[in-house]
């Protein structure tokens, strides 16, 4: 316990100063995190808008698909990524292996189905309302797609930060196609991951408490946008 407090003062004391190894570490995490966010919102929320706006045959198992790749596990992500980027996969030649191009990617597709699934959510109740409204003025599937995320910002903001919350959190993938790089590819989660197996507790108390504390703020912002969202207009 003497141990754990030790290390507890020490991290708190890192965070506070601002340990350069520290800042460089939640930096890089953030912004893989967040372009990677951005990646599967960009490429999710249209495609669960729609979904939600069009019929086709072979909807049903599409939809049954993006549910079910929310449960995916991310060592599978990043072991097909590997085998893809790798100096004999096809997408070899492109260097992409052990960058922190290729932890986006990763981030990007254990992201795209959340915002994907939420989304579809969100316009397939828009649908039912103001579909036939829609189809009457003769507007196109895409068009109506874009209508329909138009109508629901604040689902789309909480959609984006689920999809960040599981990006930031995420170890396994990025393991496996960063390489936990020192000062290029070590980010939080794998750092914390290091620094436990070192024996280096402050280092990794004090980034899990940054992990922690930034996992607390999307939950809040969440929460909060869906509550004002849920709130009749007066």
């Amino acid at each position: 316990m003497d141990e754990f407090g030790r290390a507890l003062g020490l991290a708190v004391a890192m965070i506070l100063r601002g340990d350069a190894d520290l800042v460089a570490i939640v930096g890089l995490s953030l912004r893989v995190s967040l372009t990677a966010a951005a990646l599967g919102f960009v490429l999710g929320a249209p495609l669960g808008a729609l979904l939600a706006a069009t019929r086709f045959p072979g909807r049903g198992a599409v939809l049954v698909l993006i549910n079910a790749l929310l449960g995916l596990p991310p060592v599978v992500v990043g072991l097909v990524l590997y085998l893809l980027v790798s100096r004999s996969g096809p997408l070899g030649s492109l260097g992409l292996l052990f960058t922190p191009g290729a932890m986006v990617i990763a981030q990007g597709a254990l992201a795209l189905p959340i915002v994907a699934a939420l989304s579809h959510r969100t316009c397939e109740a828009l649908w039912a309302e103001y579909g036939d409204a829609l189809r009457v003025d003769g507007v196109g599937a895409g068009h109506a797609a874009r209508i329909l995320l138009a109508m629901a910002p604040a689902p789309l903001v909480t959609a984006f930060l689920a999809a960040f919350g599981r990006a930031i959190a995420e170890v396994g993938a990025i393991l496996m196609v960063g390489g936990n790089i020192r000062g290029y590819t070590r980010t939080m989660t794998t750092s914390i991951a290091l620094e436990t197996s070192r024996g280096d507790l402050a280092l990794a108390l004090g980034l899990g408490l940054v992990l922690v504390s930034l996992t607390l703020v999307v939950s809040a912002a969440a929460f909060g946008i869906s509550r004002v969202a849920a709130a009749p207009r007066g």
